[in-house]
């Protein structure tokens, strides 16, 4: 036997037979496996997602995957289906944000696995509870050059909370419900689960793709035989045992008592008071389930507020404590900064922002990002490894009746309102060619309906969007995170729009960034989910071009073309305008009669050919 380990590993069979787990032999030898039973690994995979509400599962079809895809339909959970796996996973990272539950990506062994490491890694980065399932080859044909046979798990340790590979039926339930309570407890995260095609199958069909062809009637050949149905019972063994579905707790840590009265005594005492609020400010059970109660805290604090990553809206359109303007010069000139979700890495120039005299309040649920940086430009007064919205709401009952001085957020209000008159007059400048790109999201902005949500995709325009447009409302702007991933546009507008089917969801793109995922417009199209892309067409990967150019003296790899893209969305079933200089006076007649349109089931790409501007001149990508 040993001469032939080629065709059976004697190891799996020691682990797998003789010494499995506790009980092994005793099921193996009571009968404990239904070989007639119709049922297969995938109805337990739906099951599972069911009972923890999972409502959608993002996938590009595989063989490996079909039983868990069909079981998830018949139990009433929709699959939606897309051009790319990672746009399917992009689209679970959606969901999870905006619903505050798992998203789940299912997609095929191999290839199609290693389509998602960057958008499983901008998960992890962006700190989004994420399941991503995951087909593989037969338990006993992997390592021995089956299709789309790799080593999966080793891929996806760096990426995830959790990983695991489902080696019986009766493991699956078990390992469903841990991976969905790992990804939601402390930092979320995603997780990965893969499962051998052998797991999910029937008994039958595993039994006729599993017996031996032609077996030999000696010794060798009766000890395969004996082996192949020993490691077929033990695949099936109490496969179909009762157990419980329902939801394991969730970790989330909190501030002590005395971690809360002691900021509450450092707010009490300042007088020029800052709160910067990250996107773990949107984490649920806080802003998800308490989004008024949050904001009010908020405002009874009466503290001014800069909103980064997802944080952006929570204070709604206009709100006096909101700063969109100016925050380097409001850093130097507090007091106190509470960090509320919000790391010191590039988009704080690491720390270096900071005013080493001003008191520092840093809350985050991961304790690496809590003290990022600390020991080179800043140190944190009260470090707080805890959930901020849940920590600001305990703040601001503790200083109930305390509120910061008028004249401060007074006064940055007015120094915003000095930038703001700027910014619109950089949209009063023409163009040498073309629109004027400030002039173009200014008026988009204006036009935005009360329940957008913005999906931002893409570096220079993008970039100009994020100082204009103004979310109306918590979690109505997505964007991809610290990661700063391209090609997140197709995935987290699918999310949002079936997340939100009354929203009207904007992708703003820029040319390069379209490219990613423009093929998803069929996708848009075959699901019926409407969205409008704004797609800033310059011709060129300006982000880079700004920099390369007066740098380095040459513009190479950074041109591209003014491309018809609204033919490539008529193409896959949508609407397409061309949009340029000539149409400037009728700009906003073609913006309203796009929102029409998507409102009544088309998808809408808005191919605007604009120029350059200095605006954001000094902006540097790395």
């Amino acid at each position: 036997c040993r001469s032939s380990c080629d065709l059976f590993d004697l190891t799996m069979f020691n682990q797998n037979v003789i010494t499995g787990p506790s009980g092994e032999i005793d099921r193996l030898l009571s009968g404990d496996t239904e070989t007639q039973s119709p049922r297969h690994g995938g109805e337990s995979v739906a099951e599972v997602l069911r009972a923890h509400g999972v409502k959608f599962v993002f996938t590009l079809v595989g063989g490996h995957i079909s039983p868990i895809l069909v079981a998830c339909e018949k139990l009433g959970i929709r699959i939606v289906d897309t051009r790319h796996e990672a746009t399917a996973v992009f689209a679970a990272d959606a969901v999870a944000r905006l619903s505050g539950t798992v998203g789940v990506a299912a997609v095929t062994a191999g290839p199609g696995l290693t389509n998602t490491v960057t958008a499983v890694k901008n998960a992890q980065m962006a700190e989004s509870p994420l399941l991503l399932i995951g087909g593989a080859a037969a338990t006993l044909l992997q390592g021995r050059g089956a299709l789309q046979d790799i080593d999966q798990i080793s891929l996806f340790k760096p990426l995830c909370k959790f990983c695991a590979s489902v080696r019986t039926v009766r493991e699956i339930v078990p390992t469903v419900r841990k991976a969905l309570a790992i990804a939601q407890s402390g930092t979320p995260g995603p997780v990965f689960i893969e499962f051998p095609i052998d797991t999910l199958y029937p008994y039958h069909v595993v039994e006729k793709e599993s017996a031996p062809k032609n077996t030999s009637k000696s010794l060798f050949g009766k000890i395969m035989a004996w082996y192949l149905q020993n490691h077929l019972s033990n695949l099936f063994a109490g496969a179909w045992e009762t157990c419980d579905l329902s939801p394991l707790p969730v970790y989330i840590p909190h501030a002590t008592e005395d971690e809360v009265q002691r900021c509450v005594e450092l707010v009490s005492r300042a007088r020029k008071p800052v709160i910067l609020l990250g996107s773990q400010a949107t984490l649920p059970p806080t802003p998800v389930c308490e989004t008024l109660t949050f904001l009010k805290a908020l405002e009874s604090l009466g503290i001014p507020c800069f909103l980064g990553g997802m944080s952006r809206g929570m204070l709604g359109k206009n709100s006096p404590l909101h700063i969109r303007q100016n925050r380097r010069d409001a850093l130097k000139e507090a007091d106190l900064v509470l960090l509320a979700g919000t790391v010191c890495d590039f988009r704080l120039s690491y720390g270096r922002v900071l005013n080493r005299r001003s008191k520092i309040i840093a809350v985050n649920r991961d304790r690496s990002q809590l003290l990022k940086n600390s020991d080179m430009f800043w140190k944190p007064t009260v470090a707080i490894q805890g959930d901020a919205g849940s920590f600001l709401l305990r703040l601001s009952k503790d200083l109930k009746g305390h509120r910061c001085p008028e004249e401060w957020p007074r006064s940055l209000k007015e120094g915003e309102a000095i930038k703001e008159k700027a910014n619109r007059a950089k949209a009063d400048e023409k163009t040498e060619r073309h629109l004027n790109p400030i002039s173009v999201l200014h008026r988009v902005d204006e036009l935005l309906a009360e329940d957008s949500i913005i999906v931002a995709d893409g570096g220079d325009f993008v970039g100009s969007a994020a100082y204009i447009m103004r979310p109306r409302g918590p979690i109505r702007w997505l964007d991809p995170g610290a990661f700063g991933t391209l090609g997140v546009g197709g995935g987290f507008a699918l999310g949002a729009k079936l997340c939100r089917p009354e929203s009207e969801v904007w992708i703003v793109y820029g040319d390069g960034s379209l490219g990613y995922s423009v093929a998803e417009f069929d996708t848009f199209t075959r699901h019926k989910t409407p969205v409008i892309a704004l797609v800033g067409n310059d011709a060129c990967w300006s982000q880079i071009s700004r920099e390369q150019v007066p740098m380095l003296g040459s513009n190479v790899a950074c041109g591209l073309a003014f491309t018809d893209y609204h033919i490539v969305a008529d193409g896959y079933g949508g609407k397409g305008y061309l949009i340029g200089r000539e149409d400037e006076s009728r700009l906003d007649d073609i913006i309203k009669k796009a929102q029409k349109e998507c409102r009544e089931g088309k998808a809408i790409l808005l191919n605007v050919l604009i120029g350059k501007t200095n605006f954001r001149d000094g902006s540097i990508s790395v």
